[in-house]
């Protein structure tokens, strides 16, 4: 048996043994045989009576140590100082000990299901539950981890299992983790935005008013809520505060910023201020890091906004003012410089802007080709596939430049050409996604980026240079400033300058939006280098039916909120995304309308085109569906919808952007 610590099958060798001496010895000496015999049979009888007695004491001790087993174990069950129940398998009570009887604060608990006594216990978790593992549970303002234990029942008249729960108070814990992330700092970064301009714009005698304004506003705003500020430079603030305090900040969606814009003190310039924020659970250092990051973000989208990186994105609040024009040049001429080293560094460079490339996208491509040739280095812009909105310009380029033709090359024969030492430049586009090839970004590692969009969350990461300011009208504008303080000014061919100030005409609207200063010291570089305004002009003109679909979309237009007007082009076609940008512009010129969106069915996606007046900000509004731009001009593309479900989560989106407008 199993339960025997001696057995016969130990003496069996012995007595087989000695049974074959003793027939031996019975044929010579039959006498000591028969001594033999009855020696045998006593040692045998005497093992068997010693194994029996032995295994009697074993059984015996078993027995009493498994009392033992029983009584502490009933001991420790009913004295167990956390709740403790037994559930059966349809949930009900079938026994409970004293401290879950006051756990519960009722009387009687037999036979009652436990979603009564706990009604946000959910029992179907315990089907899928492993054993003792716990089951996170809020009861009566307390947090409790329930470890369950499953019983098989092994008993002949009950086939009913049952399930023990054991309830371990975790609130302390809960309590202590909320509190450190209440408490844990969070490092804070504010940028006031072209703060020399601001200061120049202001008379001497209300400037140290106007700049001592801004400092007590902005201690007593986080002061308010429990933050230090420290000023560590004319125009620059760190700010530690708690995560409780900080998220009353995100709740008022930094009011600080709308405070400091209606602040007049003679300034002529806004007082505007770029915040930038991490709520990533992190170090201090690393905090520090990721705060600069996301300033680093807020001053690229064109400031005026604050930007916090909660981990898993950027959260954007404010950013609904026009980008002020910076009337310091000394940026774009270091840019210059610093491009024109890598450029002179590098053995080829290849050129690429955003997919279905429009006038300013091939017109920056060109400026900035200009800029690699001169610089005697072999340079190629990545160029798939024509579209209608740019149709004209290539049409322009075979007959003024066809010896450009051959700079353009695909993206399959960019990468077979790639060496270790070649530069990529993006214009006009700093998202990957967008880009005309992201096989390229992911094939170079030398990367620069010239972009007039406001910067969103998705960025070409570790790019060697990178030039974004929303305040200008266009990347063409951007890249004539940098062409011009490269000293190429009077390099640019006629072509080239047509083609550059297509890309500002076509960004600002006919010098419309977005205009500045610097778009009309842009222009008259390229009217110099011989830009025909009036070949421009014809750049733009369309061929009959696509007046016909523009009017279609105008004709069939509605309002939403008496000022935004929502059209759409319900056929499929090439120039889809053309249409639907040039019957957006047109929609703003109706009466009342601030902004216009047009919706364009593609291929495998719904297009939405965004234009604005600039008191909506049409990209706050198409950012929120994964697109981009600017305040007055953006878009976005959505796929796996309809046009008509398209539409209506546009609405859905419109209405949240003037709800939270509201709320300030």
């Amino acid at each position: 048996m199993k339960d025997k610590l001696f057995s016969w099958k130990d003496l069996y060798i012995y007595i087989i043994i000695s049974l074959a001496f003793m027939i031996i010895m019975l044929f010579y000496q039959p006498i000591i045989s028969f001594i033999m015999a009855l020696f045998i049979g006593y040692m045998v009888y005497y093992s068997f009576k010693l194994i029996e007695d032995t295994n009697l004491l074993f059984k015996r001790a078993i027995e009493e140590l498994s009392n033992t087993f029983d009584s502490a174990t009933k001991h420790a069950i009913f004295n167990m100082p956390f709740p403790m129940i037994f559930i059966d398998e349809l949930g009900k009570v079938t026994w409970y000990n004293t401290p879950f009887l006051n756990l519960s604060q009722e009387e009687d608990l037999l036979n009652r299901p436990l979603t009564d006594l706990v009604p946000l216990f959910n029992i179907n978790l315990l089907k899928s539950a492993k054993e003792n593992e716990p089951i996170d549970i809020e009861f009566k303002n307390r947090y409790y981890k329930v470890f369950p234990n499953f019983l098989e029942n092994k008993r002949q008249n009950d086939k009913e299992n049952l399930t023990i729960l054991y309830w371990v108070d975790n609130t302390d814990f809960i309590e202590l983790s909320r509190a450190y992330r209440n408490e844990r700092p969070i490092i804070i970064l504010a940028f006031i935005d072209n703060y020399d301009d601001i200061k120049s714009s202001t008379p001497d005698t209300h400037r140290p008013i106007l700049m001592a304004e801004i400092d007590r506003m902005v201690n007593e705003y986080f002061n308010q809520h429990n933050a230090l500020v420290r000023k560590y430079e004319s125009d620059k603030y760190m700010i530690v505060i708690n995560q409780v305090d900080f998220e009353k900040i995100k709740q008022s969606r930094f009011a600080l910023l709308d405070q400091l814009r209606e602040l007049k003190m003679g300034n002529a310039i806004p007082i505007t201020l770029s915040i930038g924020a991490s709520q990533k659970q992190e170090g201090l250092l690393d905090s520090y890091k990721d705060a600069r990051a996301s300033i680093d973000v807020a001053l690229g989208r064109g400031g005026d906004q604050a930007v916090v990186n909660t981990g898993s994105g950027f959260e954007f609040f404010g950013g609904k003012s026009k980008a002020v024009e910076k009337r310091n040049k000394v940026k774009a001429r270091v840019m210059a410089d610093a491009l024109k080293q890598l450029i002179t560094q590098s053995d080829k460079v290849f050129i690429m802007s955003h997919k279905n490339p429009d006038m300013d996208a091939l017109g920056s491509a060109f400026g900035t080709l200009r800029g690699v040739v001169e610089n005697k280095k072999e340079g190629y812009i990545i160029f798939n596939e024509d579209n209608p909105s740019i149709k004209n310009m290539i049409s322009l380029m075979q007959t003024e430049s066809p010896e450009l033709m051959e700079r353009l090359i695909s993206t399959q024969n960019a990468l077979e050409m790639i060496g270790e030492n070649d530069l990529l430049i993006s214009v006009d586009n700093h998202k990957p996604s967008l880009a005309e090839s992201i096989e390229m970004i992911d094939s170079m590692s030398k990367i620069v980026v010239i972009d007039h969009h406001r910067r969103g969350a998705e960025f070409m990461d570790d790019s060697m240079l990178v030039y974004i300011e929303p305040y200008a009208s266009s990347a063409s504008e951007l890249v004539t400033e940098i062409i011009s303080y490269m000293g190429y000014e009077n390099k640019i061919t006629k072509f080239e300058a047509e083609a550059l100030l297509a890309g500002i005409t076509v960004d600002t609207k006919n010098f419309t939006f977005q205009t500045g200063v610097r778009t009309f010291e842009a222009a008259s570089i390229l009217k110099r280098a011989g830009a025909d305004t009036l070949v421009v002009k014809q750049l733009f003109r369309d061929d009959f039916n696509t007046f016909i679909n523009k009017a279609e979309v105008i004709r069939s237009a509605k309002l939403v909120h008496d000022s935004i007007a929502i059209g759409r082009l319900e056929k499929t076609m090439d120039d889809s995304i053309l249409i639907a940008a040039q019957a957006a512009n047109e929609l703003l010129n109706i009466n009342n309308v601030e902004a216009s969106f047009v919706l364009s069915k593609l291929k495998d996606s719904i297009h939405i085109s965004g234009r604005s007046l600039g008191n909506i900000s049409v990209q706050l509004i198409l950012e929120k569906l994964g697109g981009g731009g600017h305040l007055t001009s953006a878009g976005t593309q959505l796929h796996n919808v309809s046009i008509e479900e398209a539409e209506k989560i546009l609405i859905e989106t419109i209405d949240k952007y003037l709800q939270e407008g509201d709320e300030k």
